[in-house]
């Protein structure tokens, strides 16, 4: 039986390179982000160049109601994942309080319950199979708080911790965890944030989706727990661990003003 690699967040960015980087080892796919225009158009290039089935549902993650109606065609259905690639994401810059509500709602909704809820449901049925291999995407902001993204910070934080722990207690499952941390990397998601992309641009440590994705796809082999991308990353996530945590406050909090709109 054909199984598959579900991928959420799969129009652009880390996702679909990881959907590339996949679908050249030979995986069959399962695509998942709203856009369907994009995903189908995917799907179709994909399946020419390495000759893999690829499957697409377009599907806002963030709305409770079209998740629920997702995971019970996947219940109902007779495909087997054996990979769950939690990608999609968002984020909001800039002061909390000035922020709408609802756009926090949605960062929440997305980054934290609709990527926690994928976990439990299809990690329930790799447990029926007998086992497989989930990959939540969180980032290197998870090592530490982010004044001026605070909730996208946390969020990641949550990821990250969650991610840890649900790869101690699924293990006699036959279901490896793993979670990847990158650092800045050129993808849309700072125009969708709204973000000050000229900052991004001109770092120095910023990788490629392609970049980001070959090593993910080495990692996963291995089975390693935390996956961070490029030396300077790994460097970054140790640096809080070395000041006090109001330094590592200020120094968050003067970096990501630097990212967010004037």
């Amino acid at each position: 039986m054909t199984r598959y690699a579900l991928i959420t967040g799969a129009s652009s960015g880390i996702g679909l390179a990881l959907a590339e980087a996949l679908a050249r080892r030979g995986r069959s796919l399962i695509l998942v982000a709203r856009q369907r225009d994009a995903l189908e158009s995917i799907a179709l290039e994909l399946n020419q160049r390495f000759g893999v089935e690829v499957l697409f549902r377009a599907c806002d993650l963030g709305e409770p109601l079209r998740l629920s109606g997702f995971l019970l065609e996947l219940e109902e259905g007779d495909r087997q994942i054996d990979l769950l690639v939690n990608c999609a994401g968002i984020g909001t810059c800039g002061p909390f309080l000035a922020h709408d509500w609802s756009a926090e709602q949605d960062l929440i909704e997305l980054n934290v319950l609709a990527l926690t809820r994928l976990c439990h449901a299809i990690g329930n049925m790799m447990a029926v199979q007998g086992g497989g291999q989930i990959l939540n995407v969180s980032s290197i902001a998870a090592f530490q708080p982010g004044p001026w993204l605070s909730t996208y910070f946390a969020s990641k934080a949550y990821v990250l911790h969650f991610s840890e722990g649900l790869r101690e207690e699924v293990k006699k499952t036959g279901i490896k965890v793993s979670v990847l941390c990158p650092g800045v990397t050129r993808t849309r998601f700072f125009d969708a944030a709204k973000m000050n992309t000229d900052t991004v641009e001109q770092s120095t440590g910023a990788m490629t989706p392609e970049e980001v994705a070959l090593y993910t796809v080495r990692a996963l082999e291995k089975n390693k727990a935390i996956i961070i991308p490029g030396r300077r990353n790994r460097w970054i996530t140790r640096v809080p661990r070395l000041l006090s945590r109001w330094m590592t406050r200020k120094i968050a909090a003067s970096i990501n003003k630097s990212y967010c709109p004037r």
